[in-house]
């Protein structure tokens, strides 16, 4: 019996972690469609100096790059953020239940079983959402790293890359195999977990008080207020991680070998406070901003739709 209760059990953390893997690729797509415009603007204000101000980048990209530079490099984060937001959300469900089953066993050995026994601590949905963005790490480096590289290159004739195979091969190249691919993986890893630790923290916070307020099931919340809790959660993420998100840009956009600037993320840290203060470690944070609200609250909307629809 209890042979099969385990095997019941498997099974079904199988089940809900595939359905938490489609779910998030469903909403890594939304994500990167809503999103793409919004991050060539950030990374182009956060690795130059050419422009005044968000309006003014993406006025300068659109009069001198045409529309479609906006979504520049868009083919690489398309395939990839896919994967990425799958494995966020399957990293977190599995986490969470992880949790959930430690809770649930501490609580029975103390007489205290209860209908609220695997409830996480918001503690535990930080850690969460921290091993999500960990998780995420390892393929979200290269991927961001190519995307920046073809976001920044020069227009025209003068490109440097013809697209992100090219790219990859050069970045492996000159940088001495997956140590160029994977160039600021450390500050990476430090920013995906503050990231997600708090994205998803923000969330479930949000859906659990609302939930509460109102004295409804979760899966009663209404699609519009998923969203605006997606959002939100999505604003608290750049402002928990964004001074990460600077040092990885300007180490991703980096030269190799006598051109190399950083020579590692500490030495990008200390360089950017000596050249630009505490300032520049929020270059970009505006349009970083305008663009969380819509892509988190998309990202959430489509996962929790695609949840309910399979559940």
């Amino acid at each position: 019996m209890g042979d099969a209760a385990q095997d019941l059990d498997a099974k079904g953390g199988a089940l809900d972690t595939a359905k938490d893997l489609v779910a998030g690729a469903a909403g890594g797509v939304a994500q990167v469609l809503i999103g793409q415009p919004f991050d060539i603007v950030k990374v182009r204000l956060q690795t130059s100096t050419a422009y005044k101000s968000a309006l003014d980048a993406a006025t300068s990209i659109y009069a001198k790059e045409g529309p479609l530079a906006f979504y520049k490099g868009t083919l690489t984060p398309l395939l990839g953020i896919g994967a990425c937001v799958s494995i966020q959300f399957g990293a977190f469900g599995y986490a969470r239940r992880y949790f959930e089953t430690q809770n649930a066993t501490a609580a029975a050995s103390s007489s205290s079983l209860s209908s609220s026994a695997k409830d996480l601590s918001f503690g535990q949905y930080f850690a969460a959402g921290a091993f999500a963005g960990v998780a995420n790490s390892v393929i979200s480096g290269p991927i961001e790293h190519v995307r920046i590289r073809l976001q920044t290159q020069p227009h025209g004739a003068a490109r440097l890359y013809s697209g992100p195979l090219d790219c990859v091969r050069q970045l492996s190249s000159r940088g001495g195999g997956l140590r160029g691919l994977y160039r600021g993986e450390a500050v990476t890893i430090w920013r995906e977990a503050a990231a997600y630790g708090t994205w998803f923290l923000t969330f479930e916070y949000l859906m659990m008080a609302d939930a509460a307020r109102n004295r409804v099931e979760r899966a009663d919340i209404p699609s519009y207020k998923v969203a605006l809790y997606g959002g939100l959660a999505g604003e608290a993420l750049w402002l928990a991680s964004y001074p990460f998100d600077v040092i990885k840009s300007k180490m991703q956009t980096d030269g190799f070998g006598s051109e190399m600037k950083y020579k590692t993320m500490r030495d990008c840290f200390s360089q950017t406070w000596r050249a630009e203060g505490a300032r520049g470690f929020w270059k970009g944070i505006a349009p970083t901003l305008l663009r969380a609200m819509p892509v988190s609250a998309g990202t959430f909307a489509v996962v929790e739709a695609t949840m309910r629809a399979m559940s």
